[in-house]
């Protein structure tokens, strides 16, 4: 086999992998993020695993499956074009819709966590506004991530539903602090892209003056929460280090944007926020 043909089945294998495997690396880190919170005090409660190992499974398949679909519909730059393309596509999806299916059969099984449909119902009509939204054009791109995080933190409350049986004031905190913490994620990231030039404050609060402001206002509204005891006073903690990332931006001089450092540096960020939320609701 000549050094070319090898280099044309690479190129076919990588193609092919990206029609069915996800290529949004951060959307995994605001998927499983609020899955480990809800999950994680959901086990504290009650220590009911099998449940939560069911929808997990669920929940990765249905997040897997809208490549290989959108893969199909081609309603992504890039979509199935080949018959060979277009039955892989079509083999993968068969199979993950299998797998969710039969993981939800098991969970909704005897009427059992019908709570599940309620959220699943939210969550999917996040996608769909996501979707519509980026349709529009590219300026509404970062308001339809907010849109989709929303769906995508929906595992926050659900993985704790699952685990409790309860959709109590832990669930709502836990859908909302993550929900919070990915919009901060989602406008920095997006901030850092578009302002890769920016060197000095002047620079960088021409761009960035909205997140800033955000960024301000994110912990009296944590504190106002948290004296209405709409959540525990320790889920403050979960954000600090979010906001010092955020402020030190602004007067820490300049930083080349370097795109995989910045995708790792935020998965950190994300993993920290996990663990710390998890604690301070198992320990309130």
């Amino acid at each position: 086999m000549t050094d070319t043909s090898l280099s044309v089945r690479s190129v076919q294998q990588a193609r092919t992998r990206a029609l069915v495997v996800p290529r949004e690396h951060g959307a995994w880190g605001l998927l499983l993020v609020p899955l480990f919170t809800g999950a994680a005090v959901g086990v504290a409660s009650t220590q009911r695993v099998w449940p939560l190992v069911l929808f997990t499974v669920a929940a990765l398949a249905l997040f897997w499956l809208r490549t290989p679909v959108e893969s199909l519909l081609g309603t992504t730059p890039l979509s199935a074009q080949t018959p060979a393309e277009r039955r892989t596509s079509l083999i993968v999806s068969a199979g993950l819709v299998a797998v969710s299916a039969g993981c939800l059969t098991g969970l909704l099984w005897n009427g059992r966590n019908r709570g599940l449909l309620l959220l699943g119902g939210i969550g999917v009509l996040a996608f769909v506004a996501q979707t519509l939204l980026m349709k529009l054009g590219h300026k509404l791109r970062m308001m339809a991530q907010m849109l989709g995080a929303i769906g995508l933190a929906c595992t926050a409350p659900a993985a704790y539903y699952v685990a409790t049986g309860q959709l109590d004031a832990r669930a709502w905190v836990l859908w909302a602090a993550n929900w919070a913490f990915a919009g901060n994620q989602i406008h920095f990231v997006q901030l850092r892209i578009h302002a890769a030039h920016a060197a000095t404050f002047g620079e960088k609060l021409g761009r960035g003056r909205v997140f800033l402001l955000g960024q301000i206002l994110l912990l009296p509204t944590l504190a106002a929460a948290a004296y209405w005891r709409l959540m525990p006073a320790l889920v403050m903690l979960a954000f600090i280090p979010g906001l010092f990332r955020g402020f030190y931006w602004f007067f820490g001089g300049h930083r080349p944007l370097q795109v995989k450092r910045l995708g790792w540096s935020e998965m950190r960020q994300g993993a920290l926020f996990g663990i710390l939320l998890a604690a301070a609701i198992i320990l309130s």
